[in-house]
């Protein structure tokens, strides 16, 4: 999870459907938005070019019991299929970071451990970031049905996959250290905008010894 910037004014589609009866929040002007804003990922495992999108609400409407919050702009996020039914969960409904509004790297740290996603947490007894951590272990690990087996194990194999890619070229821009090319796959990597780059960035920060000329590419302040 990483910080994104949600564009405005609000899809004009919202404001025309919260006064229907049975209005919808997912019309194309807001799919069309969601998806460039999100960089057609995930929010909360980061996978790239969804599949299955959902528009996904942050705090959950309850079928009606919070009306104000179905149609609100800012509390509709662009998830996949699987994170989506596993958030549908009432631990998860007093919240989570809002990446829109807060880094998630300024409060979580995101590892990949002996093939095991791994989330440290800044403030123990932060209950958002508790539940953010807990939320984003699951979806990489839940086991509970055949379907969300085979799920949340494809995206295990797609973050050690993207990781990989990322050791590799760290260790060619070691080996080729005036390789521009090189370079460039590296900064891509690093970018918010792809696939699973909380893991990748933090991979880095965390190795800033290693890579002192890469920590401008991972800065939390920018």
């Amino acid at each position: 999870m990483v910080k994104i910037k949600r564009s405005f004014p609000p899809p004009e589609s919202l404001a025309t459907e919260a006064r229907k009866s049975a209005g919808r929040y997912d019309k194309e002007d807001v799919i069309q938005r969601l998806r460039r804003d999100f960089h057609n990922k995930c929010y909360i495992c980061e996978i790239k070019e969804l599949q299955d999108p959902n528009v996904e609400h942050l705090m959950p409407h309850k079928n009606g019991k919070y009306p104000e919050r179905k149609f609100d702009w800012e509390n509709l996020f662009w998830s996949c299929g699987h994170c989506n039914g596993v958030k549908n969960n009432s631990r998860y409904d007093k919240g989570i970071i809002d990446c829109c509004k807060q880094d998630p790297e300024k409060y979580l740290k995101f590892w990949l451990k002996d093939n095991d996603v791994v989330i440290d947490i800044l403030d123990s007894e932060n209950g958002t970031q508790k539940r953010t951590a807990s939320l984003i272990v699951e979806v990489f690990s839940i086991a509970n049905t055949g379907m969300r087996t085979y799920t949340s194990d494809k995206r295990m194999k797609l973050l050690q996959k993207e990781m990989n890619i990322l050791l590799k070229q760290l260790e060619k821009m070691r080996r080729f250290p005036d390789s521009k090319a090189v370079k460039r796959i590296v900064y891509s990597l690093l970018r918010r905008e792809s696939a699973f780059a909380a893991f990748k960035r933090c991979y880095v920060r965390d190795h800033r010894k290693e890579y002192p000329e890469l920590q401008k590419y991972v800065s939390l302040d920018t």
